[in-house]
């Protein structure tokens, strides 16, 4: 028996934001060091933070300084996410013209995330996506709990596939399914990815997984074995959702790089470069990191034959 694998996946890195979003916050020289080691990499789409009230997200209340050293990086798809219309505002303001726009499906998460239910959130996706384009950008909408919300439990796929339609219906580039608070297992990631690609044939699918309860890398093969080839990871496992209690870490970047590698799909990231982006991250938090592989060190390395 043999695994139906793509040839090559696209990851994004989502450690500047995401995996930044719950720690006290760094230093601008800490996270302009880890951005250029996550860009070593070889990484081709980073998303580097987000443009939200920074008395919400402290961590990152510096994204208009960060975003004004991304010309550094040349050829490298930068992207911020946003919760609302001002904050679109801000990015673009700030030069950063590719969003996310965060909507939860689950009316209780996005209460506590953006202050308003999933229908409202909805309706302000043409808006922002205007205003993307506009500034030659592109807009991708990030569902979050997609399948489970900490507050309201499972989340109704009905729900979510109304996201779906609505970021179809108001000019939407892109869709992906967050699992924040690592929930969800291999079957109902096939079940939920199978019915969104359906329901928005015309827009790529992405995924976003959290590691809460060890199920993370499994649900990224189950995306991959189902056609996805998007895929966000975050260095060192780093991250978590400050709106939803008991999220943790995204999954590892070196940890999806190593398996994929391994099993033939080329990613176009250096296993050893992340490790070592890894290493510059954990000196900027100041705390271990919570990546399997990273803890291991990176591969195995033979230590020669064995002499009694």
């Amino acid at each position: 028996m043999s695994l139906e694998l793509p040839p090559r996946i696209d990851i994004r890195e989502v450690g500047m934001r995401d995996g930044l979003q719950l720690e006290a916050p760094v230093p601008l020289a800490g996270k302009l060091a880890m951005l250029e080691a996550i860009v070593a990499t070889g990484v081709h789409r980073v998303e580097v933070t987000s443009f939200v009230s920074p008395k919400a997200v402290p961590a990152l209340a510096d994204a208009d300084l960060v975003a004004a050293e991304l010309h550094r990086w040349p050829g490298v798809h930068f992207s911020a996410l946003v919760a609302n219309t001002r904050g679109a505002v801000r990015a673009i303001d700030a030069g950063v013209a590719n969003l996310e726009y965060v909507v939860s499906a689950a009316d209780s998460h996005t209460l506590a995330n953006a202050g308003r239910k999933t229908a409202d959130a909805a309706a302000s996706i043409g808006e922002i996506a205007a205003l993307a384009h506009d500034a030659g950008g592109t807009l991708e909408v990030i569902i979050a709990t997609a399948w489970d919300c900490p507050f309201d439990g499972p989340t109704d796929p009905a729900r979510t596939l109304e996201v779906v339609r609505a970021a179809v219906e108001q000019g939407a580039d892109q869709l992906c399914l967050g699992d924040t608070i690592g929930t969800v297992t291999p079957a109902r990631t096939l079940a939920l990815v199978d019915a969104v690609r359906s329901a928005a044939p015309q827009l790529p699918v992405g995924v976003h997984f959290h590691d809460t309860r060890g199920t993370g890398q499994a649900n990224a093969l189950a995306a991959i074995l189902s056609g996805v080839t998007q895929l966000d990871a975050s260095v060192g496992g780093l991250g978590g959702c400050p709106f939803a209690p008991g999220a943790s870490g995204n999954i590892a970047t070196e940890e999806l790089v190593y398996w994929t590698q391994d099993s033939g799909i080329a990613s176009g990231l250096d296993l050893d470069a992340v490790v070592a982006a890894a290493r510059v991250t954990e000196q900027a938090v100041g705390h271990p990191l919570p990546s399997s592989l990273f803890r291991a060190g990176g591969r195995s390395v033979p230590l020669g034959p064995y002499v009694r």
